[in-house]
């Protein structure tokens, strides 16, 4: 009978797994708020409100120059948008944050008041690839909050197997290697070491502000500031965390299997 009653309460759930990206895509909490814009123009040469209660200096100005956002560095705090009294910096609400290379992440110049989205792979390293992406996850001194929102993707709701897409436990079986954390000097050799074990053609994911930039821990000595230093990056998602949405919409960007990049 327990087996029974498990299929019937089964079939009278039905398919758990949301329709994304073939339908809509769920709504982020109210208090994520998605990307940000920086609207520079907006911002008087004599207020620095922004950038003097920012905790990692995402925002910056240089003296004659217009006011950056790095999203690379940024925790999506919120604490600029409440100190700015020109509204400056706004949510968009917009899950979408991956790009392909670190100067997209930077806002501010007249038409890069956005992020710049990734655009997918090459066709040929895309052939390769097949319609399968295999990744070894590397936590590189993190927190465990990027690498829980990784973990949820493989829960009924989101499915990352649907879509070919699986962490693997050795480098040696993977297309490439997911990374979050800041990189501490400690694991600095094993990430070295994991990258060097991936057979080639390969590529790394730098996920979440600690491994694009060093997030929290910017200008701490015992850490490498992210990735880049010490891998190529092919894709950068940021956030702190990045929400599973924002994840899962990076890893089909990249590999070309969003609507919006076919034609």
């Amino acid at each position: 009978m327990y087996i029974f009653d498990t299929l019937m309460n089964r079939m009278r759930r039905g398919c758990q797994t949301m329709a994304y990206p073939k339908g809509p895509a769920p709504s982020l909490p109210v208090r994520h708020g998605g990307a940000l814009r920086l609207d520079a123009s907006a911002c008087p040469a004599e207020c620095d409100a922004c950038a003097e209660v920012c905790p990692t200096g995402a925002i910056s100005r240089e003296p004659g120059s217009s006011t950056t956002l790095d999203l690379g560095r940024c925790l999506f705090c919120g604490a600029c948008m409440q100190a700015c009294p020109h509204g400056a910096v706004t949510r968009t609400n917009d899950h979408r944050l991956a790009v392909r290379r670190r100067d997209d992440l930077i806002l501010g110049k007249p038409g890069e008041e956005e992020l710049r989205l990734a655009e997918a792979l090459d066709k040929k390293m895309k052939s390769l690839l097949g319609r399968s992406l295999r990744l070894r996850q590397v936590s590189a001194g993190g927190c465990c909050a990027c690498e829980a929102d990784i973990n949820v993707l493989g829960t009924i709701g989101w499915d990352l197997g649907r879509f070919g897409i699986q962490y693997v436990a050795s480098p040696r079986h993977a297309d490439g290697v997911l990374i979050t954390g800041p990189v501490t000097k400690g694991m600095e050799l094993a990430l070295q070491k994991t990258w060097e074990a991936v057979p080639e053609p390969r590529i790394a994911i730098a996920l979440g502000a600690c491994a694009i930039s060093g997030g929290p821990f910017v200008g701490h000595p015992q850490h490498n500031g992210g990735a880049d230093p010490i891998v190529p990056i092919d894709l950068y998602i940021p956030g702190c965390p990045p929400h599973p949405l924002t994840i899962l919409d990076g890893f089909l960007r990249l590999l070309g299997r969003l609507e919006e990049q076919k034609g």
